[in-house]
C-alpha cells in the first residue's frame, strides 16, 4: 500500500478482521496528519455488496433486536452492545462515502477519514467498556438498520448524507442527552464521559454531512433544504422521522430553523 487513501478505504471495507480495520484507520489518520496521505483517485471501485463484515455479531432487522431496559439484568450491558455495534458501523460509513463518491475536493476526503477515526476511537473506547461489564461485542445480535442506509444510498451522495449523518446519526443528537441523564442519575461516571465524548464528536459529523451536502446541492443548483425534505420522505421508511428534536445541537450541526419546522410537523 502507498499510503492511498482509497486503497486504505477498500482494505477496510472489504477485510472482516476488526482489529487490522482500527489499526488501518488509525494509520490512515496518521498519514494524513503527517502530509504522507495519497489522495490519488484512480482507482476501481468494487460494488456495495462486496463490503465484508465479522461473522459476529448476528445481525437482524431492527424489530427482531430485543430491547432491554437499562434497569434490566444485563440491560447496561446490552446497551452499550448496540451503542458498541452503532459506532463499529459509523467506521464503515465513514470508509465508505470515502471510497464509493470520487469526484469532491480533498476536504471531502479529510473530513470524512477525522470522522473515521473518532468512530474507531469510539468503538474502542466502548468495546473496553463492554469488558468491563463481562461482555465482548459480538455477544448479542445486533441490527443492521444504518447499513441498509448505504446500501439504498450506494449510487446517490445526496441521499447518503441526508440519510446517514443528517438524519440517523443527528438521532443521537436528540436522544444522548436524556441518556447521559439517566446515567448520571445511576452514579455511573464511566457511562456518563464515554457518551458525552461520542455526543461531543457527533455535533461534529453531523454538521460535516451538513456542510457537504449544502455544498453539493449548491453545484448542482439544487435547493438545500427542499432537496433534505425530497429524499427524507423518499428513502426514510414511512416518511416520518422520530422526534423529539435537539433543536439546539441540530442547529450547531448546520440544520435551519425550517428544516427543524419540518421535521417537527412531520413526526406528529
Amino acid at each position: 500500500m502507498d499510503n492511498n487513501l482509497f486503497e486504505f478505504a477498500e482494505s477496510c471495507l472489504h477485510s472482516a478482521t476488526i482489529d487490522e480495520k482500527l489499526t488501518l484507520t488509525h494509520q490512515a489518520w496518521r498519514c494524513l496528519e503527517n502530509g504522507e496521505l495519497n489522495l490519488d483517485r484512480h482507482r476501481p471501485i468494487a460494488p456495495i455488496t462486496q463490503v465484508k463484515f465479522p461473522e459476529k455479531p448476528q445481525w437482524l432487522a431492527p424489530r427482531f433486536v430485543p430491547n432491554r431496559k437499562l434497569t434490566a439484568p444485563g440491560g447496561v450491558a446490552a446497551f452499550f452492545h448496540a451503542i458498541a455495534h452503532i459506532e463499529f458501523v459509523a467506521i464503515y460509513l465513514a470508509w465508505d462515502i470515502i471510497y464509493r463518491f470520487r469526484d469532491l475536493p480533498d476536504e471531502f476526503y479529510q473530513d470524512w477519514l477525522r470522522i473515521a477515526d473518532e468512530e474507531a476511537q469510539h468503538f474502542e473506547l466502548i468495546r473496553t467498556h463492554l469488558q468491563t461489564l463481562g461482555m465482548a461485542y459480538g455477544d448479542l445480535a445486533a441490527h443492521g438498520g444504518l447499513w441498509d442506509l448505504a446500501r439504498l444510498t450506494a449510487d446517490n451522495l445526496l441521499a447518503r448524507l441526508a440519510l446517514v449523518p443528517r438524519c440517523m446519526e443527528a438521532r443521537g443528537l436528540d436522544v444522548t442527552p436524556g441518556l447521559i441523564a439517566k446515567f448520571e442519575k445511576r452514579g455511573d461516571k464511566t457511562s456518563v464521559a464515554l457518551l458525552n465524548r461520542i455526543l461531543t464528536d457527533e455535533v461534529g459529523h453531523v454538521e460535516r454531512g451538513s456542510y457537504w451536502f449544502k455544498l453539493v446541492c449548491q453545484q448542482q443548483n439544487l435547493e438545500p433544504e427542499m432537496q433534505y425534505r425530497q429524499l427524507l420522505t423518499q428513502y426514510y421508511e414511512g416518511g416520518k422521522p422520530k422526534g423529539p428534536f435537539n433543536r439546539e445541537m441540530r442547529i450547531i450541526a448546520g440544520f435551519s430553523n425550517a428544516e427543524l419546522d419540518w421535521l417537527e410537523a412531520q413526526s406528529l
